[in-house]
C-alpha cells in the first residue's frame, strides 16, 4: 500500500509540474519596481503611510533601515541598532525584520555570537520603527548548540506568536537545511515550545540545492496557509512555496511542485520573499535580485506584484487562466491524496 500511495502521489505532481510549467505564460508587462537600494534580504514594513525596508549590508556592525513613500525614492540608510559595549554579537549581520505587536516594533534578526560560536536570531524591541532597538531576549533566542538565522513571526489562529527559523545546513550531517518553528511567550522574549521541524530543504522536486532561507507566512483567501522560502534551482536563487496539509504551523507540510519566484527571460535569479501592499493596494513580493552581484548591478530591493487566486499566490505576471485552472487542478489532486494518505 506505501508503495501505491507514493506512485499515485509522484503521479499527481509530475503531472501539475509539467502542465504548469508548460502553460503559465506570462501576461504583458511585469509591474516590477527596482528600489536600486544595495541590500540582501529585504523585509518591508509600512506604518502610517511610510514604508520601512529592513535588509542585510545596510549597515554592516548592527541593523538598517532605509524608509520611503513611494517605493522608489528610499532615504539613506539609518541604523536601527548599534550594538553596545560587550554584546554577544561579532558579526554575520543577517536579515533583519520588524513587526508591529502589542504596540511596539521588533527586530526579529540574526547575527554570530563570540561566545557561543554559532550564528542564532533574537529579537529587539523599540518604540519606534527606526529605533533605536535593544535586545530583549539576552543574546539568541534560538538554540545555542545549532546554527539558526532568518527568524520570522508568525501569529496563529488563537493569536499566539510563533517563531518560524532556519536550522542552518552548517550544523545538519547531511548538508540538508531544516525549517523549524517554536511558541513564544506574549513578550517575545523566549521560546515556551520545544522547536518542531516542518520540513527540510532536499524535499522539493525543483530544488537543486539543500538550503532553507528566508520563511515567510501567508494566509490566502480560502484559508490555505502557505510559507515562501527560499532555495535553488538548476539556474540559481528561487522562491518556492509550501502549504500546511491542516492549515496549522503544526501541520504536513507540502511542497508545490513550481517555483513562485524564479530566474526566466525577465527575472535574474533572487529570493529571500515577504508580500506587503503598496500604496496603490498592489500586493507585492518582496526580494533580493540577483543573489550575487555582477559587473553591471549589485543586489538589491525588488518588488515583483502577485495575485492571491485562492490557494496559492502566483505572479501577477503569470496569473493566466491556465495557471489558476491548473493550480485547483494541483490543489484538487492534493485534496485527493491527502485522503488516500490517511486510508493506509
Amino acid at each position: 500500500m506505501k508503495k501505491r500511495r507514493l506512485a499515485v502521489r509522484s503521479v499527481a505532481l509530475l503531472l501539475c509540474a509539467t502542465v504548469i510549467g508548460a502553460c503559465s505564460a506570462s501576461a504583458a508587462g511585469t509591474g516590477q519596481i527596482d528600489t536600486g537600494v544595495h541590500l540582501r534580504d529585504p523585509f518591508v514594513l509600512e506604518k502610517d503611510g511610510t514604508y520601512y525596508m529592513y535588509g542585510t549590508g545596510l549597515k554592516w556592525n548592527g541593523y538598517g533601515c532605509v524608509y520611503s513613500a513611494d517605493l522608489e525614492n528610499w532615504s539613506d540608510p539609518v541604523r536601527v541598532f548599534t550594538p553596545p559595549e560587550g554584546f554577544d554579537g561579532d558579526g554575520d549581520w543577517w536579515a533583519p525584520e520588524c513587526w508591529e505587536w502589542n504596540g511596539s516594533f521588533y527586530l526579529f534578526a540574526t547575527y554570530h555570537s563570540r561566545v557561543t560560536g554559532k550564528r542564532g536570531v533574537a529579537i529587539f524591541r523599540s518604540d519606534d520603527p527606526l529605533g533605536p532597538f535593544e535586545n530583549i531576549t539576552d543574546g539568541h533566542i534560538t538554540p545555542a548548540d545549532h546554527d539558526a538565522i532568518d527568524g520570522t513571526l508568525y501569529v496563529d489562529g488563537d493569536g499566539r506568536p510563533w517563531m518560524v527559523y532556519v536550522g542552518e545546513w552548517t550544523d545538519n550531517e547531511d548538508g540538508a537545511g531544516d525549517m523549524m518553528a517554536a511558541r513564544m511567550n506574549d513578550d517575545l522574549t523566549c521560546f515556551v515550545s520545544e522547536p518542531i521541524l516542518l520540513f527540510r530543504g532536499n524535499e522539493p522536486r525543483w530544488a537543486s540545492g539543500r538550503i532553507t532561507d528566508g520563511p515567510f507566512l501567508y494566509r490566502t483567501e480560502t484559508g490555505r496557509l502557505l510559507m515562501l522560502w527560499s532555495n535553488t534551482n538548476s539556474d540559481g536563487y528561487c522562491v518556492g512555496v509550501a502549504w500546511s496539509s491542516n492549515g496549522r504551523i503544526d501541520g504536513k507540510w507540502r511542497q508545490q511542485p513550481w517555483e513562485l519566484y524564479k530566474e526566466d527571460e525577465t527575472h535574474a535569479d533572487g529570493g529571500h520573499g515577504m508580500i506587503f501592499t503598496a500604496p496603490d493596494g498592489t500586493m507585492m513580493l518582496s526580494v533580493h535580485s540577483p543573489n550575487y552581484a555582477t559587473e553591471d548591478q549589485n543586489e538589491k530591493g525588488v518588488f515583483i506584484p502577485v495575485d492571491d487566486i485562492g490557494d496559492t499566490l502566483v505572479l501577477s505576471e503569470k496569473n493566466t487562466f491556465f495557471t489558476r485552472t491548473l493550480y485547483k487542478l494541483y490543489y484538487a489532486l492534493m485534496r485527493f491524496v491527502t485522503v488516500f494518505d490517511g486510508l493506509f
